[in-house]
């Protein structure tokens, strides 16, 4: 349930986002990361455990980096660290003894931040043409495959 949760919270949170002109700033998505992560930290709080707080800090001093850096320089460093992110949750039990961590947070953080990258590289594709390079990488690549299919 928290996987279906996760991802129709995102794409309601990204849709919002987009209608309202939240996202026309190009610092919406990496707050959205900075929150993401600063949730194992309030867990850490809520667990009493210090060296789940010092671990779990460090984590999120990580993606606070990436987020950044993205900011600054190129939003596909905030979709990789979101993406990231959502990977991280998947392995986060197995790295992190976290006593305040409820046990569906992972999937439910990981459900949400894979479709929010996802939202983010779509627009970034969208805005910068992306598809349309491809289309044209791939027409190209067509001609030049045809014109050698010809000259044999």
């Amino acid at each position: 349930m928290e996987y279906l949760i996760g991802v129709g919270l995102a794409i309601a949170v990204c849709a919002f986002a987009m209608l309202s002109g939240f996202d026309r700033d190009r610092v919406f998505y990496p707050t959205v990361l900075i929150v993401n992560a600063t949730y194992y930290i309030l867990f850490a709080v809520v667990g009493s455990s210090t060296p789940a707080l010092v671990i779990e800090s460090t984590v999120a001093c990580a993606f606070f980096l990436f987020s950044v850096a993205g900011f600054h320089k190129n939003l596909w460093l905030v979709v990789a660290a979101l993406v990231g992110h959502g990977v991280f949750d998947l392995f986060h039990r197995f790295l992190i003894q976290n006593p305040g961590l409820p046990p569906w947070w992972p999937g439910f953080c990981l459900s949400f931040d894979v479709p929010a990258g996802a939202f983010l590289a779509t627009i970034l594709m969208r805005r910068t043409g992306f598809a349309r390079q491809l289309r044209n990488t791939a027409a190209r690549t067509a001609v030049a495959a045809s014109d050698r299919r010809v000259s044999l």
